[in-house]
């Protein structure tokens, strides 16, 4: 006689209800300390597009310190913004930390292509192509809406974190050519202006000031300011052209000390 062939027995009906088989997790149901940590692996915009509509559990984590502080300490390029954001927490109660941990406004140059490399990309240029001849004038602009870089109205309004600027300036002594740097801060119609900062050069002498650092500090300048308008401007007498020039253009947010 042979062997009876082994043979495997199917389910081919569903199982009773009630008896269903699971096969996820409640994590809701695990301690606190250990959701946040699972929860901090998650992409930070997956988070806030789609964690936060979980439950309020889920949000109210997503909304607060632990969950952002576990990624950043993971991050080498975000490690150092966080101590920046601990201080804004400490002195601002209202702190949006979903929008701190995915914006990062806090301590990183808001500037795009402050060298202006890629060809004056996220830059307007003066005419279009970098040069210009009418007035003997050039301009190089880049306006920077601060509340899509992460900031938010009461942040800016009630607290008013310092907004550091620096750039290189002066004259080119082999073209005659003179630089100035004009930073604005405006209103939400992008033309009131509710502070601003201008280097300022001498008559006598005009044509002999070696490239210099300018840096300012915009500090306790009343609310309402929601754009900064970053720009160079050169000038020179004759109808030779002038060239634009960007050194590392740089716009921080920071508190006082």
């Amino acid at each position: 006689m042979g062997q009876a062939k082994s043979r495997r027995r199917t389910c081919t009906t569903p199982p009773p209800r009630g008896q269903e088989i699971r096969g996820w997790i409640d994590l809701n149901l695990l301690p606190q300390e250990l959701l946040v940590l699972i929860l901090s692996w998650v992409p930070g915009r997956t988070l806030v597009t789609c964690g936060r509509l979980v439950c309020r559990q889920w949000r109210d984590l997503i909304d607060g310190p632990l969950l952002w502080k576990l990624q950043w300490e993971r991050d080498p390029l975000k490690r150092e913004a966080l101590p920046a954001a601990l201080e804004v927490a400490r002195r601002c109660p209202r702190m949006e930390w979903a929008r701190v941990g995915i914006l990062q406004p806090f301590g990183r140059n808001l500037i795009k292509n402050p060298r202006g490399e890629e060809q004056f990309q996220h830059w307007q240029v003066g005419h279009g192509d970098g040069m210009c001849l009418g007035g003997n004038t050039c301009w190089i602009s880049q306006l920077i809406d601060l509340v899509k870089e992460g900031l938010w109205e009461d942040l800016l309004d009630s607290f008013q974190p310092d907004i550091f600027i620096s750039d290189w300036w002066g004259t080119h002594e082999k073209c005659g050519c003179t630089y100035n740097i004009y930073v604005l801060l405006l209103a939400a119609d992008k033309n009131s202006v509710i502070a601003r900062f201008v280097t300022e050069m001498d008559p006598t002498e005009e044509w002999n000031v070696p490239f210099q650092q300018a840096s300012h500090v915009f500090r306790q300048y009343g609310p309402g300011v929601r754009y900064l308008r970053f720009q160079h401007i050169g000038n020179r007498p004759g109808v030779e052209h002038t060239e634009a020039h960007i050194t590392n253009s740089t716009v921080l947010v920071k508190l006082s000390q």
